[in-house]
């Protein structure tokens, strides 16, 4: 009989109407992984105390960890497919990898829930990591992004979302997960100055109904278009959880995109397609009016590999060394710690 995989995260939750993204770096030193690692047996618990306190809450968090860190704090064996973020593209149409060791997606339907595990989660660490990013994101009416458009409508939904989830053939972390995130700010004098149409052949839907433009007409360099993959005349799918969020006082309006699936290939190859195009040249014209300011790869282990990592050993120096990956390729360059936040006025414009 086949093992069973292990519990996962709460991966495939239905859309919450509040989350908060937070990614931080782990402080240099053994005492900061020391406590990072001791940190990841009481994640479960800190969830279920929060959360009984609201039972209709829905509260849930999602913990990950990129490819150095997992190195540094755990050492091998590591996930087969992990590794730092890929850039993609130049100029101002690049997905660029931006620093960040922990991921932690924390969804509920109220705020106040995010709020209080964030706070709890992240009392512990105290000097042992750094915030380098926090999004507070909120649903937008019915689950529209800041362009006005519906978000996730080609989600795969129950056991078909485990298939495109879970990973099943890697040993000793079955039951994981892949997950990439991108900050996306929006140009949203740009994007409203043009027609509904012209809206509509950039995402490849109708706007109000969100019914999906006919192929005759949908051009190939639509957002929809770009972001389906197929292998042997299958869709291949990944699990979306898209987040608007903004400050109105610093004209800041944008989405926090995150992705969830059994391997990074699909979602790398969806940025290949939107950031370069299929065929180069041919790139999604939704990056003429949205930029991605971050980006990050992380590894999502199972509900149970998260609780027993806690009593994972430290690597030693040299295990850890020769984990690192050669940060002399140019495919995976990384980057100062900068977000790269700029204004996205005087960007090319495309109808």
């Amino acid at each position: 009989m086949p093992n069973e995989i292990p519990e996962s995260q709460a991966i495939c939750n239905e859309v919450s109407r509040s989350a908060i993204f937070i990614v931080a770096t782990i402080s240099s030193g053994l005492d900061p992984a020391a406590k990072v690692r001791e940190w990841c047996g009481d994640i479960a618990a800190l969830v279920r105390s929060v959360g009984t306190r609201a039972p209709s809450g829905g509260l849930s968090c999602v913990c990950g960890f990129g490819s150095d860190a997992w190195d540094t704090l755990f050492g091998a064996p590591r996930p087969a497919l992990l590794h730092p973020f890929r850039d993609i593209g130049e100029g101002n149409r690049r997905a660029l990898g931006t620093p960040g060791d922990i991921l932690l997606h924390i969804r509920a339907d109220h705020m106040d829930l995010c709020f209080e595990l964030a706070s709890q989660l992240l009392g512990p660490l105290c000097d042992a990591v750094t915030v380098v990013d926090e999004v507070h994101g909120f649903r937008y009416f019915d689950m529209r992004d800041m362009v006005g458009f519906v978000d996730g409508t080609e989600n795969p939904r129950g056991s078909s979302a485990d298939q495109f989830t879970l990973i099943t053939d890697d040993p000793g972390f079955e039951g994981g997960s892949y997950v990439l995130v991108q900050k996306y700010l929006h140009d949203m004098d740009g994007w409203n100055a043009l027609s509904v149409e012209a809206q509509e052949r950039i995402i490849g839907r109708k706007k109000l109904s969100n019914v999906e433009l006919d192929a005759a007409v949908k051009p190939s360099c639509s957002h929809s278009s770009l972001t389906t993959i197929t292998e042997n005349g299958e869709e291949v799918k990944i699990v979306r959880d898209n987040m608007p969020f903004g400050r109105l006082g610093a004209g800041e309006f944008g989405t926090y995109f995150i992705g969830y699936a059994r391997s990074p290939s699909p979602i790398e190859q969806m940025l290949q397609n939107m950031f370069i195009g299929r065929p180069p040249g041919n790139y999604d014209r939704l990056l003429d009016y949205s930029r991605a300011v971050t980006g990050g790869l992380f590894f999502v282990p199972s509900a149970d590999l998260l609780e027993s990592l806690a009593n994972r050993e430290a690597p030693t120096v040299t295990t850890a060394i020769e984990q690192q990956p050669d940060k002399s390729s140019p495919v995976e360059p990384r980057h100062d710690g900068s977000l790269i936040i700029g204004s996205l006025k005087g960007m090319s414009q495309h109808e």
